[in-house]
């Protein structure tokens, strides 16, 4: 029988799968013919038409499997799939916490078989056919059994810790759950680098030379104590460049895919890192972890509220007479998609304002113009999408689009 509650979260389900294929449209819709003026000394026609073409697929590609995740998660609510995997986990074992561990691990390797054929396709046939992929099918079956072990070891432990946490502490479980969560965002953001990139990507200290003399020379005048600046081998896996930075402290640390050393300048890569490090200087890096924080307190305060309350209507908007955390945490996660949404679009909103304080970080420092032609050349080997519709952007951008950072470094 289906609940009051039921529908409620049919009608969210439905009204965020309406809102990003509206997106979708709107974006597909806004490709333009015309070449924009501020990248035509890099692209031709041949290439700008490429570009498009590598949107346009994807957005078809993206339109296809996000359908059938959608039918999918509607099969589930309508036929009751939830209660029906809960069961089967409570006729495995009696343990409330191992009955939560099969039904989380029941449900997540489901949806890695389900998604396992688009994922093959979108790297083997998408990615090959507009050369960016560079992985062998061998790598490909390597990192899933890897990402399946992490996600068995690292999120099957921290289910069961919070668990155990619910149970034993009762009402100050948002509390001691909310403080879990923080030591393991601020321990992976100052060790994600050291622990688990390594088993995925060979990182190696950037050599000595023209390069490293050039950035040793940048964060010396900007103020910058760096020790640790690493080469990562992105080129095993894709021929798209990236850089980053991870870490705190003394654990701060500035990773380079080969891939960008190749395609950019030394000045241009100095832009590169100049922008980073102003990201650092800026305190933009504690200030999103903060808000991140502040929001992972209100979202398990909110959930600590619910989950005794209204437990028993949770299991029976899914098709079950047995309340239970593992069932909760399914109707909690829909319900709070409206908040999730909203917090999204404003956590957004201040790292477009944060891109652009660092971009004028390098700018300060007379980068303005390599910068710039760095953008370009990243966009040009990304096939990045030159003019996503504003709405598109206000959802879903963490940065600025390419021509308005552009526009911005040239003011």
């Amino acid at each position: 029988m289906y609940t009051i509650l039921f529908w409620i979260i049919i009608v969210i389900l439905v009204f965020d799968f309406a809102l990003e294929k509206g997106l979708d449209y709107l974006n597909r819709k806004n490709v333009s013919l015309k070449l924009p003026d501020e990248v035509k000394d890099i692209y031709n026609a041949d290439e700008y038409k490429r570009q498009q073409e590598y949107f346009l697929t994807n957005q078809r590609f993206g339109a296809i499997s996000g359908t059938f995740s959608f039918i999918v998660m509607m099969l589930m609510f309508f036929l009751f799939g939830f209660a029906f995997v809960d069961n089967i986990a409570r006729g495995m074992v009696e343990n409330s916490i191992f009955v939560a561990l099969i039904f989380f691990g029941i449900l997540y390797f489901a949806n890695e078989i389900l998604s396992m054929p688009f994922e093959i396709y979108h790297t083997f046939v998408i990615e090959q056919r507009f050369g960016f992929n560079k992985m062998t099918p061998g790598l490909f079956a390597t990192d899933t059994l890897k990402g399946w072990a992490m996600s068995v070891l690292l999120g099957g432990g921290l289910i069961a810790l919070l668990m155990v946490i619910y149970e034993c502490v009762g009402d100050y479980f948002w509390l001691l759950g909310w403080g879990v969560m923080a030591f393991i965002s601020i321990f992976m953001m100052m060790f994600y680098s050291n622990l688990i990139v390594p088993l995925f990507n060979k990182q190696t200290p950037l050599e000595a030379g023209e390069l490293r003399d050039a950035i040793e020379a940048f964060c010396q005048k900007a103020g910058f104590k760096l020790d640790n600046l690493y080469v990562i081998d992105g080129s095993k896996r894709t021929t798209k460049a990236n850089a980053y930075f991870s870490g705190l402290g003394a654990k701060k640390r500035i990773v380079l895919y080969d891939t960008l050393i190749s395609s950019l300048t030394t000045e241009e890569i100095v832009a590169v890192l100049a922008h980073e490090i102003g990201h650092y200087k800026k305190k933009h890096t504690r200030t999103m972890l903060v808000l991140s924080l502040i929001n992972t307190g209100v979202l398990f305060y909110i959930l600590s509220l619910v989950l005794g309350k209204l437990g028993l209507a949770f299991a029976e908007a899914l098709g079950s007479e047995n309340a239970s955390f593992q069932l909760s945490i399914i109707v909690f996660g829909v319900l709070y998609t409206p908040i999730s949404t909203l917090l999204g679009i404003g956590i957004n909103m201040l790292s477009r304002k944060n891109e652009y304080q660092a971009d004028n970080f390098a700018k300060s420092f007379g980068l303005a113009q390599p910068l710039g032609d760095a953008l370009k050349k990243l966009s040009v080997t990304s096939l990045s999408n030159l003019n996503p519709h504003p709405a598109y952007v206000f959802f879903h951008y963490s940065h600025p689009t390419l021509l308005q950072r552009l526009k911005n470094l040239e003011k």
